[in-house]
């Protein structure tokens, strides 16, 4: 069996280079809101990491969590309603020199974005997608999400939500996800272990976070979570058997596992893409070569 152990950060060597610190814009989260947990995780393992601020994007879509990249001193863009992903995966391809970070919750990441959610992963993009899953719809004010629970009252559903909740953790593993992961807002050391090596990690990087949403969710709460989850790394878990993520995945009771459920080495997407062999498009030479003779062709 592998090592099941939680993986140590590997901090990088070298001259001091200014690292990523908070912005001079303030959070505007309600008090005791999960996401500050995950804006600390995220920073602590870039800073740990020794990654300069202007080595990094961060890239969210639409939603409370998604305000996420306004609070951190680095390249950030605020895309619309479940385009994260493909945004990231533009910034990756135009200078994979970059650690591009994608942030959002469930409702933007596993609703309207779900589409890009999984080809993103199919591809196997060098990225870091963190979502802060509060199981509602926080910025509207507290409508059913794609994870809420069976039976939930919310705004959207008064009798009960009837539908089945997304498992992010299962729909990664089945699309081709490499490192996949799930942390809790009430840990944040964990969750920063659980950030870092997966930005380290070479391919798409998933961490689920249960980040409680204190005003509308009175149902999966930080003691909700506290009482119910337990660490895979102290269970034995071997992160390397595809099987067992997968029946990890589907355990939601009594007992709910977070940390790396599974880890593989594949050939990224910016691996096999022939184009960007040279080294990023951003320090590439601008324009089309032998064009002359591209010309020629249609003369």
């Amino acid at each position: 069996m592998a090592d099941t152990s939680a993986p140590a950060l590997r901090a990088s060597t070298g001259p001091a280079l200014p690292v990523i610190g908070k912005s001079d814009t303030k959070p505007t989260w309600c008090p005791g809101c999960g996401d500050f947990s995950v804006l600390a995780a995220v920073e602590m393992a870039l800073k740990r990491l020794r990654i300069p601020s202007h080595n990094v994007a961060v890239v969210s879509g639409i939603g409370c969590s998604s305000n996420l990249p306004h609070f951190l001193s680095s390249y950030g863009f605020h895309a619309i309603h479940g385009r994260a992903l493909p945004v990231a995966e533009g910034i990756r391809w135009a200078n994979h020199g970059l650690t591009v970070i994608a942030t959002g919750g469930d409702g933007d990441g596993f609703g309207i974005g779900a589409g890009h959610f999984v080809h993103t992963m199919r591809r196997n993009v060098d990225l870091t997608y963190v979502t802060m899953d509060n199981q509602i719809y926080g910025l509207t004010t507290g409508q059913a999400s794609p994870t809420s629970m069976m039976g939930q009252r919310t705004k959207s559903t008064p009798n009960g939500v009837i539908e089945a909740p997304v498992d992010p953790i299962a729909l990664a593993l089945a699309s081709g996800a490499t490192y996949v992961a799930r942390g809790f807002s009430g840990d944040v050391k964990h969750l920063a272990d659980l950030v870092a090596n997966g930005i380290q990690h070479r391919g798409f990087s998933f961490v689920d976070v249960f980040s409680p949403c204190v005003t509308y969710n009175k149902l999966n709460t930080f003691d909700f979570f506290r009482q119910r989850v337990y660490k895979l790394e102290n269970a034995g878990h071997d992160p390397t058997n595809l099987g067992l993520a997968f029946q990890r995945a589907i355990e939601w009771g009594d007992k709910i596992p977070i940390g790396l459920f599974y880890t593989v080495d594949r050939p990224t997407y910016e691996d096999l893409e022939e184009v960007l062999s040279a080294g990023p498009l951003a320090q590439q030479p601008a324009g089309l070569a032998g064009r002359s003779t591209l010309l020629d062709e249609f003369a």
